[in-house]
C-alpha cells in the first residue's frame, strides 16, 4: 500500500447526501477481484448516459476536474452495501482522499485499508471546502496527515481528528498484510519453536 504523508491535488466538489456504494460502483463492476481497473466504473451512472457518453454536468467530466485526487461530499458518504470495490475504484480513479461530515463504518474503514485518507469535518468546514472546490482548476488542496491538517488555496486551514493507529498505518504504508509483516521475525521465531517441540505420544 503507498504511504500517505502528504498530497497537494484538485478537490472536485460532490455536495450529494447518502452517496452509497452502488453510486460509487455498480454492481456490474463487481464481477472482479482485482483492484485494477476498476476507476472506469466509478460513479458510472452519474458519469455516462444509457448510450455511453459522458454526462458533461457530472463533475469528474469537467475538464478542470478529471485528475482530481481529493473528494469533497455530502453527509453519510459510502453508505448502503459492504462492498469493498467502492475504495478500489476510487483509488484506481485516483482519488487518495475523500472530504465529508460523516461516513459510513464499513466503507470508513476500508478506506484505511486501502490506503484512502476519509476525513472528517464538521458542516461549517464542509461549507468552506466545497467553496475552495468549486473554482475550478484553481480548486486546490492540500492534505497534511502529520499534522492533521487541510489548507485551502487561500491560506485557510482546517485541523481534523484521526485515530492513531490508522494515522500510524497510512504514514508508513501498512495494509493488514503489512502490518502482519512487521512481525515476521516472531512469527519465524514461533514457528521455529513450535517444530522443535515433540508430540505427545
Amino acid at each position: 500500500m503507498d504511504k500517505f504523508t502528504t498530497l497537494t491535488g484538485v478537490a472536485a466538489p460532490l455536495p450529494i447526501v447518502n452517496v452509497d456504494t452502488d453510486m460509487i460502483i455498480p454492481k456490474q463492476f463487481l464481477k472482479t477481484i482485482e483492484r485494477t481497473g476498476l476507476g472506469k466504473g466509478l460513479f458510472f451512472e452519474m458519469r455516462f448516459d444509457e448510450a455511453g457518453v459522458e454526462k458533461p454536468e457530472f463533475v469528474l467530466n469537467q475538464q478542470a476536474y478529471r485528475k482530481a485526487q481529493i473528494l469533497v461530499a455530502g453527509n453519510n458518504f459510502g453508505c448502503g452495501s459492504s462492498r469493498e470495490h467502492a475504495p478500489w475504484a476510487l483509488l484506481d480513479y485516483g482519488i487518495r482522499c475523500v472530504i465529508s461530515t460523516s461516513f459510513a463504518d464499513i466503507f470508513y474503514n476500508n478506506c484505511f485499508k486501502n490506503g484512502i485518507l476519509p476525513i472528517v469535518v464538521s458542516p461549517e468546514d464542509l461549507e468552506k471546502l466545497l467553496d475552495d472546490a468549486g473554482r475550478g482548476s484553481n480548486a486546490t488542496l492540500t492534505i497534511d496527515l502529520p499534522a492533521q491538517e487541510i489548507r485551502g488555496p487561500d491560506g485557510g486551514t482546517v485541523k481534523f481528528e484521526i485515530d492513531a493507529f490508522r494515522k500510524h498505518c497510512l504514514l508508513n504504508g501498512l495494509d493488514d498484510i503489512g502490518l502482519t509483516l512487521e512481525k515476521a521475525d516472531k512469527i519465524t521465531n514461533y514457528e521455529t519453536k513450535l517444530a522443535e517441540v515433540q508430540p505427545w505420544a
